[in-house]
């Protein structure tokens, strides 16, 4: 069992995520990948992937990732930097920034004796070289292309309902009625300011005032999770827990979605794959489309109110607003 202790001022600071956080969703769904325990609830996301990861020519790729990543009861804190609060890119970049001394700490913490020699690539990556680093970015972004954005909106779906719920309870009874909210869940319950959840191994998480992040999350299963290293900021991450067809449902969605009645499929399409800031040649590139025609569907967007168009360096990076992923999640249900 988990206990957090909200006490000292806790209970007053807590935070709800806007919504998922893409390392996380990364992290958890590789879990669920390798667990021959998996909810049947994802069974047909499993083999999906499977097969997406073998045509991307991934599968060496994200078995090696699997090595520091492992559906085990821990893994490294460094690969989970976010509070729901930046994008894919942003994340992977502060993975990537990890101090070595922090990377050689928790890999090290990782690879006991007790599980042999560690790997080559672990070691590489543990002392920080470069290119190890290089290469684990590049393997988390296209892994995350193939795993979870694909089902990006039912993961926006449910977080919308998620932190609807939240909300409710926050205005209903104030922080006690958010915490009041997740121990009406089977296993979970509230002793005054302590909430206690399922947890793999019995564990005290003392909060002695700070803030706590509740990140939603769609991959995580049966239990919430929390950072290792009590030192770094506070969060928990707890399940969504999607309903079983929800990979049916989605897909049925696609073929017409609502929104491509509106504004047309390849407008849609366009919105649906900005989860990060694309350039015009990226997302023609997603589209199978020219970039002129891209960028005239980007400028229809855009005089709409469904995406921004800034620039960075070299770069111009189209953005959707908030207006254009509410337009995407559609009514909650």
């Amino acid at each position: 069992m988990l206990d957090v202790d909200f006490g000292d001022g806790a209970l007053s600071r807590i935070r709800v995520a806007e919504g998922v956080d893409p390392l996380w969703e990364i992290v958890l769904s590789l879990h669920l990948l390798q667990s021959p325990q998996a909810p049947p609830v994802f069974g047909p996301w499993r083999r999906e992937v499977r097969a997406g990861l073998e045509r991307a020519g991934l599968v060496t790729a994200v078995r090696s990732l699997m090595l520091i990543c492992p559906s085990a009861a821990y893994f490294p804190d460094f690969l989970t930097p976010g509070r729901g609060e930046a994008g894919l890119e942003a994340g992977v970049d502060r993975v990537l920034t990890t101090p070595r001394r922090r990377l050689g700490a928790e890999l090290s913490r990782l690879y006991t004796p007790a599980r042999g020699p560690v790997p080559h690539s672990v070691r590489r990556l543990a002392r920080g070289e470069p290119e190890a680093l290089r290469r684990l970015g590049e393997v988390l972004l296209r892994y995350y292309r193939v795993a979870v954005a694909p089902y990006a909106g039912a993961v926006r779906a449910q977080a919308a309902a998620d932190r609807s719920r939240r909300a409710e309870a926050y205005l209903s009874g104030g922080a006690e009625g958010l915490l009041d909210g997740f121990a009406a869940r089977p296993g979970w319950e509230r002793h005054g300011d302590v909430l206690r959840a399922p947890y793999p191994v019995k564990r005290v998480l003392r909060l002695r005032g700070r803030p706590l992040t509740l990140v939603p999350s769609f991959f995580c299963v049966r239990t919430p999770l929390a950072l290792v290293d009590e030192s770094l900021p506070p969060v928990l991450v707890h399940p969504l827990a999607p309903a079983p067809g929800w990979l049916t449902r989605l897909r049925q969605s696609q073929v017409t979605p609502p929104v491509a009645q509106l504004i047309g499929s390849s407008r849609a399409r366009l919105l649906e794959l900005l989860e990060q800031p694309m350039t015009t040649t990226a997302l023609a590139a997603a589209m199978r489309l020219v970039p002129s025609t891209t960028s005239r569907h980007a400028s229809v967007l855009r005089e709409a109110g469904l995406l921004t168009t800034r620039r960075d360096g070299n770069r111009v990076l189209h953005d959707r607003t908030p207006l254009g992923r509410a337009l995407l999640d559609g009514p909650v249900r």
